[in-house]
């Protein structure tokens, strides 16, 4: 079960304008997320979800606006320092090392939580083999948990999408994340793929304490899972609220179907 709505926002969108020579991408968006809830964020091609989730991962930085990660601004921050933070991403295109193996790949992910000493590091010291021992750890119970045992030690260039997927998913849960953010994780999924990923970012958000954003096209995913949903238009907000709300909204209707609403 998602935490109340009345609890302090483990993430918060304050105004957020994003503008490319001109072109306006996001313009004033706000929204909070509480602790442990699924919110989702949709809306039509070029409404401005991606740029949202660029700005979020600190791989754009806004023309206005801030954004902040348990009260405090991550704008001064780099991208690199997400995960540090607790601030892990899926990606839409799948962002894996191809010729590493599956444990490889959800290890990298651990690393990228760890606070690295060169000299420890390259001398084998004991504080850096008790690094690598809970690293590779945390990698085995997330193989597990994932279902990914039988293709552990193969590299995930021949695997399957939606298991390339979970290899992913794997990868970002393995940094400990306290906030998720899944983009697109239905693309290029079958019928039975998207009906297993919504049970298992359900089971994710009450197993393992993470609260998740998901950028998703898929609605009857979205709005199966989410307890919150925020719908975007050509950069504003048209539509915020619970699911049940916000798909009878007459212009999310509009922006989906350029009708109105029946």
């Amino acid at each position: 079960m998602s935490s109340g709505a009345g609890g302090a926002p483990l993430l918060e969108v304050r105004d957020v304008a994003v503008r490319f020579d001109g072109i306006v991408a996001l313009d004033g968006v706000s929204f909070k997320i509480v602790k442990g809830q699924v919110l989702g964020l949709i809306g039509p091609n070029g409404a401005g979800k991606t740029t949202m989730f660029n700005c979020l991962s600190r791989l754009y930085t806004p023309t206005e606006g801030d954004v902040l990660f348990e009260g405090q601004s991550i704008l001064p921050r780099p991208a690199h320092e997400m995960a540090a933070i607790g601030i892990g991403r899926t990606f839409q295109n799948v962002a894996l090392f191809s010729r590493l193996t599956v444990r490889e790949n959800v290890l990298i992910g651990g690393h990228s939580h760890t606070t690295s000493n060169f000299f420890n590091d390259s001398l084998r010291l004991p504080g850096s083999r008790s690094v690598e021992r809970g690293l590779e750890k945390t990698a085995q119970e997330l193989i597990d948990y994932l279902h990914l045992g039988d293709v552990a030690d193969r590299p995930v260039a021949g695997l399957p999408f939606g298991t390339q997927k979970r290899v992913e998913l794997a990868r970002a849960l393995a940094a400990s994340p306290k906030l998720l953010l899944l983009d697109e994780p239905a693309g290029g999924l079958n019928h039975d793929e998207v009906h297993e990923l919504g049970r298992l970012v359900k089971q994710i958000r009450d197993d393992r304490n993470v609260t998740v954003l998901l950028v998703e096209h898929h609605m009857g995913l979205v709005m199966s899972i989410s307890d919150n949903v925020v719908a975007l238009n050509f950069g504003k907000k048209i539509a915020e609220g619970a699911p049940d709300v916000v798909r009878k909204d007459p212009e999310l209707i509009r922006a989906y179907l350029g009708g109105e609403a029946a």
